[in-house]
């Protein structure tokens, strides 16, 4: 398995409202640009997504893939690897959420973002670290923009 990559953003949100927007996989292809169709294909428990098929188009990169979740208890984490893929034979990612101080009186949150990509085509060290570095900061980025956009755990 590849080494991981990670980046971190902070949020002007709490992180429960941050952890909605990651487990509501249904509303991904509104605001995820590269994803096109969201399939939860085990409900699990609570509320909470066990596996999701996703089908994303990002130009000359397409695929489908399957992925388990694992989420923490504290509903501050959430985990996965890859059951089945296209172009990957590997994935594992988490999000980890830590609550940082209020900016005038708002809750504010870092959103930790891990991953780790193994392809089924060969790819030289840095340029997949490149690609998951733009993977990663298009998707927090996104992220920050569908929470902050709600509103949601700002009051």
């Amino acid at each position: 398995m590849a080494e991981p990559s990670t980046q971190s953003l902070t949020m002007a949100a709490d992180p429960a409202a941050i952890m909605a927007a990651i487990a509501d996989f249904r509303s991904y292809p509104e605001w995820a640009g590269a994803v096109k169709t969201v399939e939860v294909t085990d409900p699990g428990q609570g509320g909470r997504a066990a596996q999701v098929r996703f089908s994303m188009d990002a130009g000359p990169i397409k695929d489908t893939y399957e992925l388990a979740y694992q989420w923490a208890a504290d509903d501050r984490s959430v985990s996965w690897t890859l059951v089945k893929g296209q172009l990957q034979k590997a994935q594992r990612g988490s999000y980890v959420l830590r609550p940082v101080a209020p900016v005038d009186g708002a809750p504010h949150t870092e959103v930790v973002y891990t991953l780790a990509v193994d392809l089924s085509i060969p790819l030289i060290g840095v340029f997949r670290r490149k690609a998951e570095k733009v993977v990663m900061d298009t998707a927090l980025k996104e992220l920050r923009k569908r929470v902050e956009a709600t509103g949601a755990g700002t009051e």
